[in-house]
């Protein structure tokens, strides 16, 4: 029996374990946050049972994907580089828009898919590829740096026009992979004076362009409700070009706005899920409130997906905020360890590429729900509530589980050698 149990889940099985508790405080802690869902429903199961069913289902994806040799990813990339690019700019023209921004296509069955979550996880393979095919013993070709950015950064466009944190955080994570891979510190330095440059020039545009924008939304956006999954969602329509330049306009200045104000003039209508968070976090102690004792549930729209993190510490305290956090870490660890086994240079900058997309996501979220960070509507990889985020991170777990299994053959082969 156990046999059968081991030959299902292979691979690192520290891995394995950092995965199976991010899902269990999956299941308990969305069980709870979801509150909302709930009562909007009318149907207290539906929205956990939904859940967990992504949950198995993402499994299901890590486990078929860990059995995929390595070498097999790579004949996966054009395929996936086309679908990127038609679902990219299918969301752009006919895309639901949830919340203000075009991110999600409707299937049909209710079902919302996201296509900017298959979109990083291909740019991480295709970075991983060249970096791979143009090393050299000093380092990364020249040439290899150009062409990432002739790739990634076209993409990083078209998710940044609506979905501007995740296009920043793939950029983040692309420039790691291409520090790790060696890529000339001449080119790297230069990447950073443009990129301050234009982030610059952008912050300009989006505190000058931000009124504008409100006032064209305000004159042209209708607003409607669907419901999927058991979920009122707002639908906005319109608003003009500049409808995202409010958004981001509006989180910079709530975000660098520190001054003190009295509990009695606070506006909780106004800035509802900030102020909700802090006193989650801040009502909470060592130990939480317990699993399922939540207040500020109730009153967090995305308690169940961007400010899941809030929800944790108000329910498990520090320990259990800190034990997410070292989850994190473990994963990231351990995955750099698994690439240091690694025989060539594909596998080991593929794992470290697809931790890297977990775990720095993973802190942009935890990071806005304790206040450091600007809102991002980032949710916390495999613990938020989520179907195509969920299935996706899953399929990352799987690859560096694969990954793992290569590694661990090498690591056999060396010891067999040198006895």
């Amino acid at each position: 029996m156990n046999k059968k149990i081991g030959n299902i889940f292979k691979g690192d099985k520290v891995i394995w374990m950092v995965f199976f508790f991010l899902c269990m405080i999956s299941i308990v802690e969305v069980f709870s946050a979801s509150s909302n869902l709930t009562y909007k429903s009318q149907n207290y199961m539906g929205p956990i049972f939904y859940h967990a069913l992504m949950i198995l289902f993402g499994v299901f994806i890590a486990v078929v994907t860990l059995n995929i040799p390595c070498r097999y990813f790579k004949l996966m990339t054009p395929f996936l580089l086309i679908i990127s690019g038609i679902t990219l700019l299918w969301v752009l023209i006919g895309g639901e828009s949830i919340n203000g921004a075009n991110r999600v296509i409707s299937l049909p069955g209710g079902v919302t898919f996201q296509p900017s979550e298959i979109a990083k996880g291909t740019m991480v393979l295709i970075t991983a590829q060249i970096l791979s095919a143009m090393q050299h013993e000093d380092g990364a070709d020249r040439k290899a740096f150009k062409y990432i950015l002739w790739i990634v950064v076209p993409t990083a466009a078209l998710i940044g026009i609506e979905n501007l944190s995740t296009a920043a955080l793939l950029l983040v994570v692309i420039f790691l992979m291409m520090f790790i891979g060696r890529v000339p510190m001449v080119q790297m330095g230069k990447l950073v004076g443009v990129v301050t440059v234009l982030v610059a020039v952008f912050l300009t545009l989006v505190l000058t362009l931000g009124s504008i924008g409100a006032e064209k939304e305000n004159s042209t956006q209708t607003v409607e409700t669907v419901t999927t999954h058991s979920t009122d969602t707002k639908v906005i329509k319109g608003g003009g070009v500049f409808h995202r330049f409010v958004t981001w306009r509006n989180r910079i200045v709530k975000h660098l706005d520190k001054k003190d104000v009295p509990p009695s003039e606070y506006d909780l209508d106004k800035d509802a899920q900030v102020a909700h968070a802090n006193i989650a976090i801040v009502s909470s102690n060592i130990i939480g409130k317990g699993p399922g004792q939540s207040v500020e549930r109730d009153f967090l729209s995305q308690a169940f997906s961007d400010f899941i993190y809030a929800i944790i510490i108000e329910e498990l305290g520090i320990i259990g905020a800190v034990f997410v956090v070292f989850l994190y870490i473990v994963l990231l660890y351990r995955t750099a360890r698994i690439a240091s086994r690694c025989e060539n240079n594909f596998p080991a900058f593929l794992a470290m590429g697809l931790a890297l997309l977990l775990v720095i996501q993973a802190t942009f979220n935890m990071l806005v729900a304790v206040g450091i960070a600007p809102v991002t509507g980032q949710p916390l990889p495999l613990i938020s509530k989520g179907g195509t985020s969920t299935i996706i991170n899953c399929a990352y777990i799987g690859a560096i589980l694969s990954v793992s299994r290569s590694a661990k053959k090498r690591a056999v082969k060396v010891a067999i050698n040198e006895i």
